[in-house]
């Protein structure tokens, strides 16, 4: 008869991610992945495969819940260089409120693991083309709609804000002025106007 798990496979998911985001892949033992998710060793290897194939499962998660929000968010804003403005405004306050000061788990996974890892590095460069053309998608909604002029090159411009957005992830981490990282997103969103 097959065991019963004793445990929500998406709550061990959100709890594994939080840890390798506090700690990298690397500094993560799989002892630590049992202290902390509370289940197991023989239940992370049933039910996940191990550390990496754990990883890898809640880095996914996490891109998936992430790009969700990003495009729902953007979305919800008609104008397009104000909605860039509050989407970067509050990934600027997420990261300054953070007392732990994590910084954005997909930029640390590529610091961290790439290069020397093809499914990692394959994960977050799809990762960057999702995020990249859901600002292509939204920048072209904007030209569209006459919010700036045609013929802007909307593809490096999608890819300068993505390079920004997660740049502002890092900078945060160490310089906590508010004020001088919302200056530059006032700079770089000059481009749309």
């Amino acid at each position: 008869m097959p065991r019963v798990k004793l445990f929500d496979e998406n709550e061990v998911l959100c709890k594994a991610m939080n840890l390798f985001w506090k700690q990298g892949y690397s500094a993560t033992s799989i002892q630590d992945l049992v202290d902390h998710l509370g289940i197991n060793r023989a239940s992370i290897y049933d039910t996940f495969g191990g550390k990496e194939a754990l990883f890898l499962k809640a880095f996914e998660n996490y891109k998936t819940s992430s790009t969700d929000a990003t495009s729902g968010f953007l979305k919800g804003q008609p104008n397009v260089k104000e909605g860039f403005r509050k989407l970067f405004e509050m990934a600027i306050d997420d990261s300054l409120n953070d007392p732990e000061k994590k910084g954005c788990f997909v930029v640390n996974t590529t610091t961290e693991l790439i290069p020397g890892d093809e499914k990692i590095e394959s994960l977050v460069e799809e990762n960057r083309k999702t995020v990249e053309r859901i600002f292509y998608d939204y920048l072209k909604e904007g030209e569209e709609s006459g919010q700036f002029e045609k013929g802007k090159d909307l593809s490096a411009i999608a890819l300068l804000l993505f390079t920004h957005y997660s740049g502002l992830k890092v900078v945060a981490k160490v310089n906590a002025d508010r004020q001088l990282l919302v200056k530059s997103v006032d700079q770089i969103l000059t481009l749309l106007d």
